[in-house]
């Protein structure tokens, strides 16, 4: 596969996935979009809508708009900021709810960062690329409030999750699977991809500062410099909980630390997290299977294989080691970059009914019970890695290198 036909088909994938969500996911009768979708298309009227979902719609139409310039994709990005503003705003306490009623009332009125994080996300992005004023003072709100309620100014980093009051919670966690401490991996990654997207609109200094600790914090604390994998749990004092290797997180943050370096312009940062960059896709290596799938997870303790090839690692797959070719012009990496595109197109896309399969076992089977569109299921790592690697293509191309 040579480097215009990579870009070409990104672009088809790009428009197929919008399409879907267009045609599949509007809640015509109570507004917004559908909670839940499974992947016979069916929307759970009743299901429960969540802020990272929605401010993954909204990031992921803004920004296609601001790369396409089609009217539609701007259409649904006025309509995800307008539920979000009116929805899953505390205008009492600040910050944003982890999920409304399908009805748009509160349905779990906890402060998680995270998903402040990707609303401040999505407004900026919004803001790039229609201009909105309120998205964007909703924007630097939700930073002011990130830095004063989450902020930890004697360890540095942020604390994962609160009452809807800002008061301690017992149990902090993103989801299920995680391990209830009080900093994690996940958050400081996402906090760092939404302040980068905050400085392109809103340079200032603090934030740059922001911006660089949280660098910091990933070189110091985060990133295993023997490794090159990512811790993922902490105790307040970036004490090391647990020992699981997420390959999707590894390769995803190996790109957004570098992004970050790169948008504030400090070159000690950047020549670091260039280096880093090729050094986590290298570590990534050992969860692509044969099929250029990349694995889900290794827990270590048990010497155990996560055997699921999820959608989301997939796509990050994609655009890290394309990124890490970029860096180190070895030709490797792109070949696992197409070796993965074939696997998605093989096994992740859904041929018949749209959109991206949750996941596949390990005998290559669609992961039953799983959502199309859900609390967790979106446009964005699928739609981001179009765009990102579209973009990336055409400099290249432009600069008169190909693979």
């Amino acid at each position: 596969m040579d480097l215009s036909l990579f870009k070409n088909e990104l672009q088809q994938e790009l428009a197929a996935i919008l399409e879907y969500w267009i045609q599949h996911t509007k809640d015509e009768q109570q507004g917004g979009f559908c909670g839940r979708i499974d992947n016979d298309n069916i929307c759970y009227a009743d299901a429960p809508k969540g802020a990272v979902l929605n401010a993954r719609i909204l990031w992921t139409f803004s920004a296609a708009a601001n790369l396409t310039n089609d009217w539609r994709y701007a259409a649904m990005a006025n309509r995800a900021f307008a539920y979000i503003r009116d929805h899953f705003v505390d205008k009492e306490y600040g910050g944003v709810y982890w999920s409304v009623t399908s009805k748009g009332e509160i349905h779990d009125s906890k402060k998680q960062i995270y998903a402040l994080a990707f609303v401040l996300y999505a407004c900026s992005e919004y803001y790039i690329a229609l201009h909105s004023e309120p998205a964007k003072q909703l924007a630097i709100e939700l930073y002011r409030v990130i830095q004063e309620k989450s902020y930890d100014p004697i360890q540095g980093g942020y604390f994962e999750a609160f009452a809807r009051d800002w008061q301690p919670l017992d149990d902090l966690r993103l989801s299920n699977k995680d391990a209830n401490e009080k900093k994690t991996m996940n958050t400081h990654l996402h906090i760092l991809e939404a302040y980068t997207c905050l400085y392109r609109l809103w340079p200032d200094a603090q934030l740059k500062q922001h911006i660089a600790g949280l660098l910091q914090h990933f070189d110091k604390h985060i990133i295993d410099q023997t490794t090159g994998h990512l811790h993922l749990f902490f105790e307040e004092n970036w004490q090391v909980k647990g020992d699981t290797i997420s390959y999707g997180h590894d390769i995803e943050a190996s790109w957004l630390l570098l992004e970050a370096a790169e948008v504030i312009g400090d070159e000690v940062w950047i020549g670091r997290m260039k280096e880093l960059a090729v050094k986590m896709a290298e570590a990534v290596v050992i969860g692509l299977d044969t099929d250029g799938g990349l694995w889900y997870e290794y827990e270590a303790a048990h010497n155990r294989l996560i055997k699921e090839k999820h959608w989301w690692p997939q796509a990050e797959a994609l655009v890290g080691f394309y990124n890490a070719w970029q860096l180190s012009d070895r030709h490797e990496f792109l070949q696992y970059a197409f070796n993965n595109w074939a696997f998605i197109k093989q096994y992740i896309r859904d041929n018949k009914n749209g959109e991206w399969f949750w996941g596949i076992t390990e005998d290559h089977v669609v992961m039953p019970g799983q959502d199309k569109a859900g609390l967790w299921k979106c446009p964005y790592h699928n739609g981001r890695a179009c765009m990102e690697i579209i973009r990336r293509i055409g400099t290249r191309q432009l600069s008169g290198r190909s693979a």
